[in-house]
């Protein structure tokens, strides 16, 4: 966390098409969720997506903390 904000995600993710966000991901949540509905409507046959995506970034958070860690 950062030095102060003690609700201050260590990680955030985020995805984007043209610009456009579609989701979010934040340590604190630990869960990806849709920002738009034209996503939730793309992805309501796809029972998986948010679950693969949250995988996904937590994956990706671990890496980058680790990355960081071998920084130090």
């Amino acid at each position: 966390a950062s030095s102060g904000l003690s609700t201050f995600p260590e990680f955030v993710a985020v995805g984007m098409v043209d610009g456009v966000q579609i989701d979010y991901y934040d340590s604190n949540t630990q869960r990806a969720v849709l920002k738009q509905d034209w996503m939730k409507q793309a992805t309501r046959d796809d029972g998986d997506y948010l679950e693969r995506n949250t995988g996904i970034y937590q994956g990706s958070q671990q890496t980058y903390k680790a990355n960081i860690g071998i920084l130090k």
